[in-house]
């Protein structure tokens, strides 16, 4: 008997369609996966640079509070990193807790810990500008960024200076035209802007 090819064919042509489709298919996921990997790490990228650009604000004495760019309504949240959680919901400085007392919830107002006397002599201190400039002003010859962090950290102990936010402090101030940055060889130096 002969085997009718127009019903195998068809079942056929099927089989070979779907194993096509699911071909692109899984070459169309690895693409957009690959994309989404590449956002992801443009998103932490540029999430690093603002706090980095925050920093530098804050330490150029700027108080002027900065909001994030809130993310557009029509775009899907993408997961953050997971950490560790230190304190429970609700535990934190200044939140009410609700308490249960003989059935009855009770809200129970949370101190908070900061006081005037914490905050006061950081209101008297001069900035890190200040004194970055005060001290260019006082050495004539140009000063490495590792040599300004030194002497401030040492005239300054209490107040935790690091290379990084000195250097950034540095370079804003550079960009402000009030210190002038040299360059010899691969060695950076600041000192005093000459008007």
């Amino acid at each position: 008997m002969p085997v009718n090819t127009a019903t195998t064919g068809l079942p056929g042509e099927y089989l070979a369609r779907v194993n096509t489709d699911l071909e692109d298919n899984a070459r169309e996921q690895e693409r957009v996966t690959a994309e989404i990997a590449a956002l992801q790490e443009r998103l932490t990228a540029l999430q690093h640079e603002r706090s980095v650009l925050v920093n530098v604000q804050q330490a150029l004495g700027v108080t002027a509070p900065v909001t994030p760019a809130s993310p557009s309504r029509d775009t899907a949240p993408v997961p953050g990193r997971r950490t560790a959680v230190s304190s429970e919901p609700g535990e934190q400085a200044g939140q009410d807790r609700t308490a249960v007392e003989n059935g009855k919830p009770v809200k129970k107002k949370v101190s908070r810990k900061t006081s005037a006397s914490a905050t006061a002599p950081r209101a008297s201190q001069p900035t890190l500008v200040e004194l970055a400039r005060l001290h260019l002003a006082e050495h004539k010859e140009p000063r490495s960024a590792a040599e300004i962090t030194a002497a401030l950290a040492q005239a300054h102990p209490d107040r935790g200076i690091k290379a990084t936010v000195v250097r950034t402090t540095l370079e804003g101030l550079v960009a402000r035209s009030r210190v002038q940055r040299t360059r010899q060889g691969r060695s950076v130096f600041y000192s005093i802007h000459e008007a």
